[in-house]
């Protein structure tokens, strides 16, 4: 069974900087996206940024520039360095790996993360 574990969450005054991560625990062959979201109670959840496998990244319009998504792949783990933080960043965050590979199974799977608050103060 795969477990996600976020950490890194937190209250930081804008401008500041927090470091997002999530970590995939089991037995995982092959993780092809990992990806980060967040949401508020106003809004439905929305994609921050995402990596591929490759080491490809996208970033929503709202990030770029002050985000940065990363992975490794030996510790199954993503990371969302966040920068220049705003009060509108603030959300709870979600990781999610897309198109996991179990050991012995054909079938690809996706997980949540648990989420995690940041709170951004003005």
């Amino acid at each position: 069974q795969v477990q996600l574990v976020e950490s890194g969450g937190g209250l930081v005054q804008a401008g500041g900087s927090l470091r997002l991560s999530c970590a995939a625990s089991g037995s995982i062959v092959y993780i092809n996206t990992m990806a980060w979201y967040r949401q508020t109670p106003a809004k439905q959840r929305e994609l921050v940024a995402v990596i591929t496998s490759g080491g490809s990244a996208n970033y929503a319009d709202s990030v770029k520039g002050r985000f940065t998504i990363s992975r490794d792949n030996a510790k199954n783990t993503v990371y969302l360095q966040m920068n220049s933080l705003k009060p509108e960043d603030t959300a709870v965050y979600y990781c999610k790996l897309d198109n996991v590979r179990l050991p012995g199974s054909p079938i690809e799977y996706h997980y949540w993360g648990q989420g995690t608050q940041v709170t951004v103060s003005s």
